[in-house]
């Protein structure tokens, strides 16, 4: 590729999985007449995403390489007044990275699924949806301005409805997709305050021509009010944000998304619809910059995420929702590096997040299918032995995923500790506690589930329900023996085995450019007068080995070890300890086990009230006022006025000659009376 980048070549990168969607889904399903069968339809998708991966990787490396960049617009839509709505690409090293994240581990799942859906009755459907939903975060990540970006924002959670609810005739899913649908629609309902509060304001949706005017921006209050515009439009943003990215109290979806297939929970959890909302924090840096009051609301917003949602990883006993909540933990991480200014930091551990999470919920997906589609830990044990590929893949995630030094996880999470220890923002204390004592909770939780499943006793034949719990995923056609664990097909652990290579190379390799180099240099902006946590840890560092050399005798590092440790004593050493804790403290673990009561609230006071109000609306509003009023009082109005009128105008002679004298004698009294 040459500096400049081909507009026609960017373009094929969603647009290959979109015409894989749209193949698989109007002539792969019963919709278009089942025309293509399985092989055809995953041939296809499988495809189209793999060009797109081939396209960023040589993209990437162009703009790392070359120092290419691309900045256009491709289709101009309308102009209103002198607002432009149009469609176009922004590719940058930001951009360049998201692109090859976004693909490869979109390519990872499709193969995957290949083995994992393997006689569902809707595979072609599947493959419809993950293509399409790989269209959209391509299509949100490429943009260059706000209205392709809230089109790529709108569809990611679109694409997610229909994948959470895949099963549609399976109660809880029906009930766990609609939960997205509305939690997120509060979130963008910030978001696109924010975004128009940017085009009153700066008069532009186009994110460079926006950030042109960033400062003008800052000197302005929302008007009646002492708010700095730019602070309102910054958390209406991370409003949007908080949505999507599943921050507290905004989280409360995301556990229940687990109700999807296993590899889509793979695609929402690692690199697509969650990670939507720190990209866009980042996107925005130039904004966020000017704004201490926001960046402290995202700090402390992260922080609360990153602690109590680890607590709640503790006692889970289904293996997706473990780490469902280590992703909501994980996603609490690196809203704290970019309340810290961080914004490299935050992305970076998106990076390599993505890759160690898609590898345990992968995983995950490969234990349920070799536990014959058990997915309670509480009855497995043992496995190691039986599916060795899944095994030591988990374990490489693990590592990743609690910090490890020189496992991918640990430059990321360890560079996020240190750059909110850094900072001197209001909130910076307590969120710095909060994300060191997140390390001991998410090393607890994890090792927790791996020792429940791959070691200890064989308890996969004591389940007391043989058949499938609720929660539980259908069997996809994998009729084996029901007697014994086994190894998943090639289609589903060569997916595992190529995301645990980048799970422990990738933080080594990429750490100097990312954080301390030019990779994100036009990309995001950092006030280093105002904000220098990345500065001070530019200056502490000394490369990625001596950092991990260093991290052997962190804080971090034991703090982790202890989580490990302590989990081993609990579930491998002295299993009856966590029965007599849960005793002991009855209280705590009803609060965690009702999820700190969120659901409750929002079921039986939040929706209550919004009931309520809806329903005032709707009697009060709608009816009495716009019907009753407005419309029906309008019609029964002029038809009194017509009917009186109506009655007036009888053609009778006599009648218009009484009206004449008696107008003549009115006038004459008025005259008399009072004008004289």
């Amino acid at each position: 590729m040459s500096a400049t980048l081909s507009a026609s070549t960017l373009l094929a990168v969603p647009l290959a999985p979109l015409v894989g969607a749209v193949v698989a889904g109007l002539f792969g399903t019963k919709f278009g007449g089942n025309h293509i069968g399985r092989k055809v339809t995953h041939s296809l998708t499988i495809l189209g995403v793999f060009v797109a991966f081939v396209i960023s990787a040589m993209t990437l490396k162009s703009v790392v390489a070359d120092g290419a960049r691309f900045n256009a617009t491709l289709y101009e839509w309308m102009v209103v007044g002198g607002l432009k709505m149009e469609i176009g690409f922004l590719v940058d090293g930001l951009t360049a990275m998201m692109m090859c994240v976004v693909s490869f581990v979109s390519l990872m799942v499709h193969i995957y699924t290949i083995g994992y859906m393997e006689e569902d009755e809707g595979y072609n459907r599947f493959f419809a949806y993950i293509s399409l939903f790989t269209f959209s975060m391509l299509m949100l990540v490429m943009s260059n301005n706000m209205l392709q970006l809230f089109f790529g924002w709108e569809a990611v959670g679109l694409v997610s409805y229909l994948l959470i609810g895949f099963w549609f005739n399976k109660p809880t899913a029906i009930f766990a997709n609609m939960k997205a649908f509305i939690v997120n629609r509060v979130g963008d309902f910030g978001f696109i305050l924010g975004i128009g509060l940017i085009a009153a304001y700066a008069g532009t949706l186009n994110y460079g021509e926006a950030f042109a005017k960033a400062n003008t921006l800052a000197g302005i209050n929302l008007p009646g009010t002492e708010w700095m515009l730019v602070t309102v439009i910054c958390i209406c943003l991370f409003i949007g944000a908080m949505g999507k990215s599943a921050q507290f109290p905004l989280h409360v979806w995301l556990p229940d998304s687990m109700e999807g297939p296993t590899p889509i929970s793979a695609l929402i959890h690692a690199a697509t619809m969650v990670t939507a909302g720190i990209f866009m924090v980042a996107r925005m840096s130039p904004l966020f910059e000017l704004s201490d009051t926001a960046l402290s609301f995202v700090l402390v917003i992260g922080a609360i995420t990153a602690l109590f949602m680890g607590f709640l990883g503790i006692i889970q006993n289904d293996i997706k929702r473990v780490v469902a909540y280590s992703t909501l933990s994980q996603l609490g991480y690196m809203t704290v590096a970019l309340g810290a200014s961080a914004y490299s930091v935050a992305v970076f551990h998106l990076m390599t997040h993505a890759f160690f999470k898609a590898l345990l919920f992968l995983g995950a997906g490969s234990v349920i299918i070799g536990m014959h589609h058990n997915q309670d830990i509480r009855w497995m044990g043992g496995v190691r032995k039986y599916m060795p590929i899944t095994w030591i893949t988990s374990l490489l995630g693990s590592l990743a995923l609690i910090g490890t030094p020189f496992f991918a996880g640990f430059y990321s999470k360890d560079s996020i500790i240190e750059a909110v220890h850094e900072s001197h923002l209001w909130g910076a204390q307590f969120a710095y506690y909060a994300v060191l004592a997140g390390v001991f909770v998410t090393a607890f939780y994890s090792f927790r589930m791996y020792f429940l499943v791959f070691h200890g006793k064989e308890r996969y034949d004591q389940n007391p329900d043989k058949h499938h719990a609720p929660d539980e995923e259908p069997d996809h056609g994998h009729h084996a023996d029901h007697s014994t664990p086994h190894e998943s097909p090639w289609v589903v652990w060569v997916p595992l085995v190529l995301l645990a290579i980048p799970s422990v190379v990738i933080g080594y390799m990429t750490i100097s450019p990312m954080l301390y180099g030019e990779f994100f240099k036009d990309a995001i902006f950092v006030d280093a007068g105002k904000h220098h946590a990345m500065k001070e840890m530019a200056e502490a560092f000394h490369g990625p080995i001596a950092m991990a050399l260093h991290g052997l005798t962190a804080a971090p590092f034991w703090l982790a070890l202890a989580g490990v440790v302590l989990s081993y004593y609990m579930y491998m050493v002295n299993p009856a300890l966590p029965a007599a804790i849960k005793r002991a403290f009855g209280p705590i673990y009803r609060l965690l086990e009702n999820k700190y009561y969120m659901d409750w609230f929002n079921e039986n006071v939040v929706a209550r009230a919004t009931r309520g109000l809806g329903t005032g609306l709707w009697k009060g509003g709608d009816q009495a006022l716009i019907d009753g009023a407005m419309v029906n009082g309008s019609w029964r109005v002029v038809g009194r006025i017509s009917g009186a009128v109506r009655w007036l105008q009888s053609g009778y002679i006599y009648h218009y000659a009484f009206a004449m004298l008696l107008g003549i004698f009115i006038l004459m009294t008025y005259f008399v009376w009072f004008k004289r």
